[in-house]
């Protein structure tokens, strides 16, 4: 099987470490010397202008699914010119009642070329086999929705 390293960076910041004074910014190094600034959300007290935890997890399930989509798309015989998502990772209450990302939302907008294109009920069984081998999706107790 496969391993995915990554490196997570965080300094103290401020003098003060109380929940409300601890800064949240953070980097994350991926391979390829990729560097990601990160923090909370801002309704945890983060950086609104860079990324968080959440939208990274949303990201993960919505490119592992296109990858995957892709790949039988193309299994398939048919040609993808453009894929675009939107990915929307939801909190809420678990049936422990802790807060998590209980659903996520993707809503992919694909166009073809050629003269093979799905129709709506093939298009939505492809979505069901790229959701059925996607590595994240399967990692998540998030239920998972494409809209």
């Amino acid at each position: 099987m496969s391993s995915y390293v990554i490196n997570l960076e965080w300094k103290k910041e401020s003098e003060d470490f109380s929940y409300e004074k601890y800064n949240r910014n953070h980097t994350i190094s991926f391979s390829g010397n990729q560097t990601l600034k990160n923090s909370a959300s801002p309704e945890y007290l983060g950086n609104s202008d860079m990324s968080n935890p959440e939208e990274l997890l949303a990201s993960a399930l919505a490119s592992c699914h296109m990858l995957t989509f892709l790949a039988i798309a193309s299994k398939s015989g048919y040609v993808v010119e453009s894929y675009t998502c939107k990915a929307e990772a939801i909190l809420g209450k678990n049936a422990e009642g802790r807060i998590s990302v209980t659903e996520i939302n993707l809503t992919p907008e694909i166009s073809y070329s050629g003269d093979k294109r799905p129709s709506e009920e093939q298009l939505k069984s492809l979505h069901e086999k790229a959701h059925k081998n996607c590595f994240i999706a399967q990692s998540l107790q998030s239920k998972v929705n494409v809209l």
